[in-house]
């Protein structure tokens, strides 16, 4: 099974690109990030006449999240966390891949920038209530892979060059132990798992040839549970998305189940 991971930034402004990647790479589900619409709005027939089912967490302009399966997958929620502010953030599903029922979760985590801010006090709190309850959900199921935009740079490994960041959102202390705290709790990094010293990256800024340059960040993550690590096939950057004509600024990432 082929699990796909991408901040398409805007949907409709990129359906082309994600239909291209479809075709190309052929993937089982489809976990996408910042669609950037409402759920009526969503081009739910474009990817039906690929075979794929939509499962949507919309919202007008900014944020949202939608699974895109072939395969069958059920349970869908759109509540898994208290949001004092209802952004559509993460959807979350069940999926029984050779016999085993895994919880996919689909994230889109705030970005907290500016620093010293409501938004970077809303990150954080959205990050602990995350965490609260992944821990509670581990008591009674220990199958789940989290995928999506995390907004964290995990390591100085992880950015092209760490100390422009120090005093980002992406890279502030307190929120890379909030995302280790996540780990701790049962998980493995899948990258860094397949990957200890190798630098890639997810994320490259439409500014300043940041593509051309590979300035880039890896701030798109699979996190895999503990007792799925057996399962894991594979994993890769896919950057050839990023490359084509009006892309999204983050690129594929690809995880292989057995």
């Amino acid at each position: 099974m082929k699990i796909t991971s991408w901040n398409v930034n805007s949907v409709r402004a990129r359906i082309l690109n994600i239909k291209d990647y479809i075709k190309l790479s052929n993937p089982d589900i489809l976990m996408i990030q910042e669609i950037k619409t409402e759920d009526k709005s969503f081009p739910y027939i474009d990817f039906e006449r690929l075979g794929y089912n939509s499962y949507v967490y919309g919202q007008k302009s900014y944020n949202g999240v939608a699974f895109i399966s072939k395969k069958e997958i059920n349970q869908i929620e759109t509540d898994f966390i208290k949001d004092p502010k209802k952004q559509s953030r993460i959807i979350t599903a069940n999926v029984i891949n050779k016999s085993v029922k895994i919880k996919l979760i689909n994230i889109y985590v705030p970005n907290g920038n500016p620093v010293n801010t409501e938004k970077y006090t809303y990150k954080l709190n959205w990050l602990n209530s995350f965490i609260k309850k992944i821990k509670k959900l581990l008591s009674i199921n220990k199958n789940i892979i989290i995928g999506g935009d995390f907004n964290v740079i995990p390591e100085k490994i992880d950015v092209y060059d760490y100390k422009k960041y120090e005093n980002d959102a992406l890279f502030k202390i307190e929120i890379r132990k909030k995302y280790q705290e996540l780990v701790n709790l049962g998980f493995h990094d899948i990258y860094r798992y397949f990957n200890k010293d190798k630098t890639e990256y997810t994320f490259w800024d439409y500014m300043a040839g940041s593509w051309q340059k590979n300035n880039g960040l890896r701030i798109d993550h699979f996190l895999v549970s503990n007792n799925l690590l057996n399962n894991i096939k594979g994993f890769n950057i896919n950057k050839k998305p990023r490359g084509k004509v009006k892309p999204s600024d983050h690129t594929p990432v690809e995880l292989e189940v057995n």
